[in-house]
């Protein structure tokens, strides 16, 4: 379970502070001027800044995973299954900003991948989390 914890840890504190690194430029010029992103990404989406996409990213991907983190490292009481569903959110992410954007690049499969191992190492911590405090 060592492995498992550790592995969750690397990939909670990547996601986190990636989506903090993501999300500030999407709050503070929400016309995509500082990532050089046209607005015509959102062209197929609900969105006509960035703004909005900046918020969800920084609370879903970036402050959660950072509560998540939280969690993990005190040992809180069933902290696997928010690992397995920090997974989901990021997965679920993922899924609608390909179909959004209508491309898929390079990130999305790392990101994807991040989503899968948390979502197993969550469920793999799923019986270790409860015996902790």
């Amino acid at each position: 379970m060592r492995v498992a914890r550790f592995t969750a840890v690397a990939m909670l504190v990547f996601l986190g502070l990636t989506a903090l690194v993501g999300s500030v430029p999407m709050l503070t010029d929400p016309h995509g001027q500082p990532w050089q992103m046209p607005l015509s990404l959102l062209e197929h989406s609900p969105f006509h800044s960035f703004l909005f996409p900046g918020l969800l990213l920084l609370v879903m991907n970036g402050l959660m995973s950072l509560f998540v983190l939280f969690l993990v490292l005190r040992r809180k009481r069933g902290y696997g299954p928010w690992i397995a569903a920090q997974g989901c959110v990021l997965l679920g992410w993922l899924a609608v900003e390909c179909l959004m954007l209508r491309m898929v690049i390079w990130p999305h499969y790392v990101y994807g991948a991040v989503a899968l191992i948390l979502m197993v190492t969550g469920v793999a911590l799923r019986s270790d989390s409860k015996a902790e405090n």
